[in-house]
């Protein structure tokens, strides 16, 4: 079956967007795997409930600007913060991170 060529289009579009987020996502985690080194040495713990909650009210507001669901926005940082907050306790207790 011949593809549509404005749905070839439109997926190569969102095959494009996939690839920025996930090169993002890596960008995002060099960061925080930064954060985790300094939280170790200074003795500070991995998660900072405080923080989480300002940055989970602040993309709510970000996603509603940008008509994106803000319930689907919490949940995917919170998803993601789960996973430094697990890189966070790897560093203080391994000095690494498993990355695979």
């Amino acid at each position: 079956m011949a593809e549509n060529p404005e749905l070839t289009a439109l997926r190569q579009s969102i095959d494009n967007i996939d690839a920025a987020v996930i090169h993002m996502l890596a960008e995002r985690f060099k960061f925080t795997q930064q954060v985790g080194r300094l939280k170790a040495t200074s003795g500070l713990p991995a998660s900072d409930p405080d923080r989480e909650r300002v940055q989970i009210a602040r993309l709510r507001v970000l996603a509603e600007e940008s008509h994106l669901d803000p319930a689907f926005a919490e949940k995917f940082l919170n998803f993601i913060v789960a996973e430094v907050i697990h890189h966070h306790e790897q560093i203080a207790s391994t000095g690494t991170i498993d990355t695979v």
